[in-house]
Formats: structure tokens, C-alpha cells, sequence
């Protein structure tokens, strides 16, 4: 961009120009300035598939978008462990939103799986940073590829759904930098993405839209990032401190309500108009790098075979009896809603209107299977029916195996809500129950996007995982059933055996007001192998028609090189994974920790040497008491095999660095050391973090009632002095259970979505200026008991808005 055209312009803008640009023209454009010819930027979601809203737009996805291909989920896709395809995703993604003129894709999502119940989960990647940094850098750049700004998200510490919009998500320095931020520091540097969105949540007491530690001390200096940063939707707490902050633009329209406060504060000296000057600049040049494109078509079979190919890959063969691939001379039925009508993506603002979309029954004709018929089996959200299990039974006796099709529905997982327990739907495990007393081999084909306790898996024979697995998911299954495709995902995440075995399971979603994330460092496959405990299905595990063998294992300073070959009959592909250890260490560690990875293709009986070479994050730990990155000096551990577990060779290695002497020890912090997190006591956790923990609970008053302020959960609005806000939210609840009890479960979720743990200041935020910020004073004054003093400013401010717009548009 031409940096003197973006000065000239800076010059023309006069103070509310300014403020107007960094804030939304309505619920997805940014604003425009017709007389300095800076055009709008159209925001859409997202991260598998384009949302784009024509007419009627909503955050929420109650109304049709454009039909736009839907890719399998960013949870399905990082089971392929190959960046390449997470380029070719994202360049088609790219090339849709194009098409559309779209200029900023809302993803991908990088958080964290800190608990599999996260019902936002199926929208990220990993568990680990590395992974998912290493996959979101290729999705950017893709994406980018086709001149249109990804935009990561979100920044940061988002790990639950519960109470999202005001939860503090209290974590701890050294958590926070290598699990955390790691996924966005890569997607920065490696990825260079151009767009960054902040979450809805507090970090350590600071809301993240506002938190100068993480957006100006991290993202900005230390990481040089000097793109945009846009809020999540109507999660912009105080716009001001957002822009001291380098928050540029405020997403959707307020209708100029917060322009007015940041004109007034440049005015006042809270903030200096240099501030805005920098902010508007960076936009700009968003801005005018993305003006230039050309809406053009994209071809839907190109992208369609992408979207199956994408399935294919990251499908996980968890469990095989010598069942698969199916044979052509047996009998086969096939059994489970799922097979008629398919789970291809999650609920919420993800959620995408597909091209096309088949089922295992649509397509099943298409291959060489014995296909001898199809029953339902269950009812799809969990209602027992003992007559759909009879059919089902009486089919199976007619056959020689069984294809059943079992996972989540599609109101379990989505937006805005935490799935409640691991178990899928018991009517569905009475199915299988049932099943296997036939006798019959049964092969399981697992649907969700999330893991899920799966105690039930003796009851099969095969176990095929694939995930969500977007609109071409029916003949991408197909492929892998009948041995047309070899299985070759393998698992971004662990499936514990029970959700107890969680390292945060004592303390997720336990607060009103807080997330503690006591657990530090050890998530996922970090605290399972610390701590001894035994897991389902481990990280990096997946089953393929074939079987590989590694060998002359090379390690240096610059990285490793092995031997892998393909000893069986059939071709293949292996995903090899390089593991860092550090035995003997100051700091507490993990036992080991993903650092590299590789997919290889190879033909029967063929072999190969593989390469994979350290980076800047291979021996890293963060020095809390040096505040920066450190490489601590002495031996290490590589080890590389086929899964977290399986690490067939392995060598040690001595890597220069530095000698640390951290200030709390084994002595101070013993279970950190440990690894036996699980249940660390505050006071331990306390001295972790180097301050008291804040309080998580609502703060009573008296007789249950509490203050009401601007970062007052709605649903919270129960224990309002006022009648007025007790009213509101029982009207919130009760529509809720109502609807869910009439079987509208998707737009019950949207009120759990939307307005129930929205905080009080969204009703201004969200509306587009519908209720003004003096309104929301007085409704607020109404909530806290002051219902005529309320009430009276209310229509006072409402009519004093009606003038102010009706003298505007007279002007």
C-alpha cells in the first residue's frame, strides 16, 4: 500500500471521520468514507466454510447465507496432519470469499482444547499449540494466497462457552505464553495473517479487546504485529481502552453511540488522537490491500473433490479386527440416523449453507458392498424407541456385518453452549447393546466433533472416527470402508476414558465469574503421561490398512532424519512425530512434547528417508522470571514414532543455552512438579500466578440480590434488586426451556448463543444503537430497584434520540 495516499488521506479526516471509521457500518461492513474514496471491508465467518449474509444479517445463524462449499471442521482436518491440505482449504476458502467479495474470512480458530466439553471445540484444532499453530499458518496462508485477510481467532484464553462474554480466564504467565498464545504467535509469524480477532473474555481480570499485556506488550512489540485487530461481535467493553490498546475496530455498528465516546475522550485527553491516527493507518492499509480484487467464480467440483479428499485424510481408523476394508461377498446392512442424515458440521455462526450434500445411503450404490438394507436404530436426539432397535436387530440377523452409524447431534455441539457430559446418547449404546448380541460383527463409524467416552468399543469389531466431515463427508467414508482409500488420520487430540480423568475436569465451568485454569501447562497428552494416568486413545494415534517400520535415526542440532518404510501390502500414508524431552530440568516439564511432524506417502515395500528440522519453538520454555523465551542448557531427548506414546527410536542430543534458576521450586510448587494438577490446592496455585485468586462467584448484597453494572450477565439478572431485570431474565429462561421442550432445539441454542450470558452492555452493543447508552443507564438504574427514576430517563433518552436523528437526516 502506498503509505503517502494512506498519510494524504489521515490528513483530510476530520476526529469523528476518524472514530466513525474504526467501527462498524452495520453487522458485517466496516464503515466507508464516500468522500475520501475508502471503500467498506465485508467481514463474513468462517473457518470451514464461507458464511456470507445478504439480507436480515445475524451473528447467530438464524437466517440463510449464500451456498458456499462446506470443508470438514477445523477439529476433523487437524486429524490429517498435513499442512498441505490445510493450504489447499484455505486457498479455496480464499477464492469463495472472493467470489463474494468478501474481504475478511472470521477464521480460523486457533484456541486451545483445554477440555474435550468445550462446545466450541470442533471449531479448533488441538490440544496442542504447536499442532494448531502449524496448521493455522497454512490456512492463512492459503487463504491469503487469493488476496483476501484470514483473521485468527480468538485472542485469547477462550476455553469455555459457559458465560464467555464476562468470564475472567485466569491463567497463569508461563500457560498463558507456550500453550495459549503459542497458536497466534505462529499464525503471525509464520503465517503473516493480516487480521487478528479478540475474545469476548477477561485475561487475568482484563478484558481481552482491552488487555494492554497481551495486545500491545505480546502482539504488538514483542511479536511485531502490525495488522488489524477487530473485537469478536459485541465484544467491546470500553472502546477507548481498546484503542490505547491497539483494538482498531469495533464490530458490529453501536449506530455512532461509541463514536461519541471517543470523540469526547480525545477531547478530554483521555486519549491522544496520535493513538487513533495509528490505528485508523493500519486499517487503511487493510483496507486498500484488499480494494483491488476482482469477484470472479470459483469451480464448486474442484472444491467439492478438495472438501472429500480433506475428509479422507483426516478420517481415524481407531480400532480394526480384521474387519475392514469391507469384502464385496459379504452382507452388509447398515444402521444409524446418521447414515441418512449426515453430521457434517457444527451449530452456531460457523455454520455454513453447503453446496450439495450426500449421505452414506445416497452413495452406498455406488460401491462394491453386498448393501441388504438400512434402518434408523435410534431416535437422533436421544429419546428411547424400543421399536426402532427391534428393525434394527431383525436387520442385522439378515446380514453378515454391520455398519452403524452412531456420534452427537448437531444441538450438542455448537456455539454458545458446553456439552454437558462425554457420553453420546445412551439410546444409542442400548442399539449397540442389542446389536452385538446378534453375534453379528459390527463396525462403529463415529460422528462428532469432539471426543466422546467410549467404553461401548468392545462391543465392535472396527472403530472408524471421522469427525465432522463437511458436505462430501458420504463418499470420502465409502472410500475408507470398502480399502478404495487407506485411512490416515490420526488423532490432534486425546480421548480420555472418562471425563473424571480430565486434568481440569475439578475446575471447568465450577465458577460463575472465573475459568482457573489450575492445571498450568499440563493439558492434554502434557498431564495424561506426567501423571501416569491412562488414556482411551492417545494423541498422534490412528490405524491404516498397512503398517510402516522406522529406522537409522539421525540427530543433530539443526533437526532429525530416520528411515521409514511401508512393510506391508498395501499403499499408504504415515504421519511420523518428533517428540523433545528434557529429563533432567530446573523448570517443571511435561515428559515430552510434539516439536515436528511429517506425512509421508508410500507404496507397498516401499522405503524413504525423512527429514523434519528444528525451529525456534523446539526447545523453548518460557523464563517467567526473565519475562522472554529462553533455551535452557544440557541434554535432550528426541524421540520419533507413530504416535505420543509409540516413539519407536529415540537419541539424545546436547543443546547449548542458558542455565536457569527459576525462583519457586519443587519445594514451593510440588504438584506443578509432579504433574498431580488434577486437584492442586488454590494456595499452590496462588503462588503460581503471584497474586490472590479472584473471587468466582456472584457477589451478593443481601437476600440473594446483586449490583447490577454493564458487565452483568443477562442471565444472571435473576438476582436483580429490581423486578424489572428478575422479569427480563426469567424471560430469557423461560423461552429457552420452552422452545427446547417443544423440540426447537437449534433456536433454543440460539438463546443460549445469544442473549442469556450476553453482559447488559451488549443490549446497546447489539442492537445497533436501537437502545442508546443513556437508555441502557436508565434500564440499568430499572435493574437495580430505581424503576420510576429508570423508567422516566428511559423515554427522556429515547426521545432526545429520535430528535438527534431526525435533525441528522435533515442535514
Amino acid at each position: 500500500m502506498d503509505k503517502q495516499k494512506v498519510d494524504n488521506i489521515l490528513k483530510e479526516m476530520t476526529l469523528e471521520e476518524k472514530a466513525s471509521l474504526l467501527s462498524g457500518k452495520n453487522f458485517w461492513e466496516s464503515q466507508d468514507i464516500e468522500r475520501l474514496s475508502v471503500p467498506s471491508i465485508f467481514f463474513a465467518d468462517g473457518p470451514h466454510g464461507l458464511r456470507k449474509q445478504m439480507l436480515s444479517a445475524d451473528h447467530l445463524g438464524l437466517n440463510e447465507s449464500v451456498k458456499a462449499t462446506c470443508f470438514p471442521t477445523a477439529a476433523t482436518l487437524s486429524c490429517s496432519w498435513n499442512e498441505d491440505l490445510l493450504y489447499s482449504v484455505g486457498e479455496c476458502l480464499g477464492r469463495e470469499a472472493r467470489s463474494l467479495d468478501v474481504g475478511v474470512l472470521l477464521g480460523p480458530g486457533v484456541n486451545v482444547k483445554r477440555n474435550p466439553r468445550c462446545g466450541r471445540n470442533f471449531e479448533y484444532f488441538s490440544e496442542d499449540p504447536y499442532l494448531a499453530g502449524k496448521y493455522a499458518s497454512a490456512y492463512i496462508r492459503g487463504v491469503q494466497s487469493q488476496n483476501v485477510s484470514a483473521c485468527v481467532k480468538h485472542f485469547a484464553v477462550n476455553s469455555q462457552e459457559k458465560a464467555r462474554m464476562v468470564v475472567d480466564s485466569v491463567v497463569d504467565e508461563r500457560a498463558l505464553r507456550e500453550i495459549y498464545l503459542t497458536p497466534f504467535e505462529m499464525a503471525v509469524k509464520e503465517g503473516k495473517v493480516k487480521c487478528v480477532m479478540s475474545s469476548y473474555n477477561r485475561i487475568n481480570g482484563t478484558y481481552a479487546n482491552e488487555n494492554p499485556h497481551t495486545l500491545t506488550d505480546i502482539l504488538r512489540k514483542e511479536w511485531g504485529y502490525d495488522g488489524v485487530v477487530v473485537t469478536d461481535w459485541g465484544g467491546n467493553n470500553d472502546r477507548v481502552e481498546a484503542l490505547k490498546c491497539g483494538n482498531e475496530i469495533e464490530m458490529p455498528t453501536t449506530g455512532g453511540e461509541t463514536n461519541k465516546e471517543v470523540v469526547e475522550a480525545v477531547k478530554s485527553g483521555r486519549i491522544d488522537e496520535s493513538v487513533l491516527d495509528d490505528c485508523v493507518r493500519r486499517l487503511l492499509n487493510l483496507v486498500f490491500s484488499l480494494s483491488e480484487n476482482q469477484t470472479e467464480d470459483y469451480d464448486k467440483t474442484r472444491h467439492n473433490q478438495v472438501a472429500k479428499e480433506a475428509s479422507e485424510e483426516s478420517s481415524v481408523l481407531l480400532k480394526n479386527e480384521g474387519v475392514l476394508p469391507l469384502s464385496p461377498n459379504e452382507r452388509v446392512c447398515i444402521i444409524g440416523d446418521f447414515a441418512s442424515n449426515p453430521r457434517i458440521q457444527g451449530g452456531g455462526s460457523s455454520a455454513v449453507n453447503p453446496t450439495a450434500v450426500s449421505s452414506v445411503l445416497d452413495c452406498v450404490k455406488d460401491y462394491p458392498i453386498n448393501f441388504v438394507g438400512y434402518e434408523r436404530g435410534f431416535e437422533r436426539y436421544g429419546k428411547k424407541k424400543k421399536g426402532l432397535i427391534k428393525k434394527a436387530v431383525k436387520l442385522a440377523q439378515k446380514s453378515d456385518k454391520v455398519l452403524l452409524f452412531i456420534g452427537l447431534d448437531e444441538v450438542t455441539e455448537t456455539e454458545g453452549i458446553d456439552r454437558a457430559t462425554l457420553s453420546i446418547p445412551k439410546n444409542q449404546i442400548d442399539l449397540l447393546t442389542a446389536l452385538s448380541v446378534t453375534g453379528k460383527k459390527i463396525v462403529a463409524v463415529l460422528s462428532c466433533g469432539a471426543p466422546v467416552e467410549t467404553a461401548w468399543d468392545d462391543k465392535v469389531q472396527g472403530l472408524l472416527h471421522c469427525y465432522l466431515t463437511g458436505q462430501s463427508g458420504a463418499e470420502a467414508t465409502l472410500n475408507i470402508l470398502t480399502g478404495k482409500v487407506n485411512p490416515s488420520g490420526k488423532l490432534a487430540e486425546t480421548y480420555p476414558f472418562s471425563e473424571q480423568d480430565c486434568p481440569s475436569y475439578n475446575f471447568y465451568l465450577k465458577n460463575d465469574l472465573t475459568a482457573e485454569h489450575r492445571e498450568s501447562i499440563y493439558v492434554g497428552y502434557r498431564y495424561y503421561e506426567k501423571s501416569d494416568t491412562p488414556v482411551k486413545y492417545p494423541f498422534g494415534y490412528g490405524l491404516s490398512y498397512t503398517k510402516f517400520s522406522y529406522s537409522d535415526l539421525n540427530v543433530d542440532e539443526k533437526g532429525v532424519s530416520f528411515t521409514l518404510s511401508n512393510v506391508g501390502d498395501v499403499d499408504g500414508k504415515e504421519v511420523c512425530q518428533v517428540y523433545v524431552s528434557k529429563p533432567e530440568s530446573k523448570v517443571f516439564r511435561a515428559v515430552k512434547e510434539l516439536k515436528g511432524f511429517k506425512k509421508v506417502c508410500l507404496k507397498a515395500g516401499e522405503s524413504v528417508k525423512v527429514s523434519i528440522p528444528f525451529d525456534e519453538y523446539t526447545f523453548r520454555v518460557f523464563d517467567v522470571d526473565k519475562n522472554k523465551f529462553v533455551v535452557e542448557d544440557g541434554e535432550y531427548k528426541i524421540s520419533v514414532g507413530r504416535c505420543s506414546t509409540d516413539n519407536g527410536l529415540s537419541k539424545n542430543v546436547l543443546i547449548s543455552g542458558e542455565k536457569l534458576c527459576p525462583k519457586m521450586g519443587d519445594g514451593e510448587i510440588p504438584n506443578y512438579y509432579l504433574g498431580t494438577v488434577k486437584d492442586v490446592p488454590a494456595s499452590e496455585f496462588e503462588k503460581l500466578l503471584g497474586y490472590p485468586l479472584p473471587d468466582g462467584q456472584l457477589k451478593f448484597v443481601k437476600r440473594k440480590r446483586i449490583i447490577v453494572d454493564y458487565n452483568t450477565a443477562i442471565v444472571h439478572l435473576r438476582y436483580a434488586k429490581g423486578f424489572v431485570g428478575r422479569l427480563f431474565s426469567w424471560g430469557i429462561r423461560t423461552a429457552y426451556k420452552v422452545l427446547k421442550g417443544t423440540g426447537k432445539r437449534k433456536t433454543a441454542n440460539v438463546i443460549l448463543m445469544g442473549p442469556y450470558y450476553m453482559p447488559v452492555r451488549g443490549l446497546s452493543r447489539m442492537t445497533g444503537g436501537m437502545i442508546t447508552a443513556k437508555q441502557l443507564d436508565c434500564l440499568i438504574e430499572m435493574f437495580n430497584g430505581k424503576f420510576f427514576k429508570g423508567l422516566k430517563g428511559y423515554i427522556k433518552a429515547g426521545k432526545e434520540a429520535k430528535k438527534l436523528k431526525k435533525q441528522n437526516k435533515t442535514k
